[in-house]
């Protein structure tokens, strides 16, 4: 069966995930982490998407995006991918593929999910037991949301600007929503929208969304449908 074209609205975010192939490791040293850095800062400032969030896991990473043009999302991570791979083949001394086949994205409605996606993409070394708190990890976007850096590649989406008037108010709400967590539907309902690239959000979201693309937003119910001849007998 033919694949559907990916999910890409401007305006909206998406939760991103890129995998190693095999679940083979695509970072291997500090270099190649800094260097992925480099080419998302460099490709999405070029194809204008901006990045909420972001985490690099040893063999795939996750970005929370807001593309601004049409067809910048899949502009930016074909340049991503290319230009990572010529690098990363050339420093190991390795030939071919390094991704799982394309990535995998979600359309997601800002409001409830976006905070609720950042918060899943800042625990991931957590769960996978790299680190024992979020912000011991180097390689994502937290430090920045709670304070001890400045970090280029992020624009905070609104969403965040809203939980408080100061930055140190902003930052100790933001840390709440991460103590806190997500709950098991809310990581369930992210995962699953991003891996089978359905939007994600509510009935009213989703109405409105069709307007806007020609591409089915959500799982076809099962069973063949049903013929006009049938409807009328």
């Amino acid at each position: 069966m033919a694949r559907l074209p990916r999910l890409t609205v401007p305006g909206y975010p998406h939760h991103v995930i890129l995998r190693g192939n095999n679940r083979q490791d695509i970072f291997k040293t500090t270099d190649d982490y800094e260097r992925m850095l480099d080419v998302l800062l460099q490709h999405s400032q070029a194809q204008q998407v901006e990045v909420h969030a972001y985490v690099l896991m040893p063999n795939h990473m996750h970005l929370l995006v807001t593309p601004q043009a049409d067809q910048a999302l899949p502009k930016m991570m074909q340049a991503v991918g290319r230009s990572y791979v010529r690098a990363f083949n050339q420093t190991h001394g390795r030939t071919g593929t390094l991704w799982e086949g394309r990535y995998r994205a979600t359309l997601m409605q800002a409001q409830p999910h976006l905070l609720a996606c950042m918060v899943y993409i800042d625990l991931h070394p957590v769960r996978a037991h790299l680190v024992d708190q979020p912000l011991d990890y180097r390689w994502s976007s937290h430090s920045q949301y709670v304070g001890p850096r400045s970090d280029r590649l992020v624009t905070p989406h609104a969403l965040y600007w809203a939980l408080g008037n100061t930055p140190f108010a902003r930052e100790a709400a933001y840390a709440e929503l991460v103590q806190s967590g997500v709950s098991g539907d809310q990581e369930s309902a992210l995962r699953d929208a991003t891996l089978n690239a359905w939007a994600l959000g509510d009935a009213a979201f989703m109405q409105q969304l069709e307007g806007q693309t020609t591409r089915r937003l959500t799982k076809a119910k099962p069973g063949r449908p049903v013929s006009a001849h049938k409807k009328s007998a």
